[in-house]
């Protein structure tokens, strides 16, 4: 259940070397807290993805991204990762995907996108 309990993972977590690690799973209560407060423990900075996780309940869910926050961990949601990693628009190389998946995923940002390009023949962002 905790994926942190298992050697390998551990050793190719600390083999990459970056300090911050980024979580997201199908049972937040059990998939993602466990290895969130490991990870923690070991003094990683750790995010977990609200909206790309999931539990038994909304409550379930809800709790246990509590328990994450109250140890350390800090919420982000799919979007805004997303983002997070493109950076900036300017970024030819992962442009065209990055602005696909906004599109696809991104809701009100996604339709953004698609107005400005078909307005203004704008770039994003």
């Amino acid at each position: 259940m905790n994926t942190w309990e298992d050697a390998a993972v551990i050793a190719e977590v600390n083999r990459i070397g970056k300090p911050r690690i980024v979580l997201a799973g199908l049972w937040t209560s059990v998939c993602i807290v466990g290895p969130a407060l490991s990870a923690l423990d070991q003094g990683f900075e750790v995010h977990f993805i609200a909206d790309a996780c999931g539990d038994v309940s909304a409550e379930a869910h809800q709790r246990a991204a509590e328990r994450m926050i109250q140890a350390g961990a800090r919420p982000m949601t799919a979007l805004q990762y997303l983002l997070e990693l493109q950076r900036d628009w300017a970024r030819g190389e992962t442009y065209d995907m990055t602005t696909g998946i906004a599109r696809r995923f991104g809701g009100g940002y996604g339709i953004g996108i698609t107005y400005a390009k078909t307005m203004f023949g704008a770039h994003e962002g």
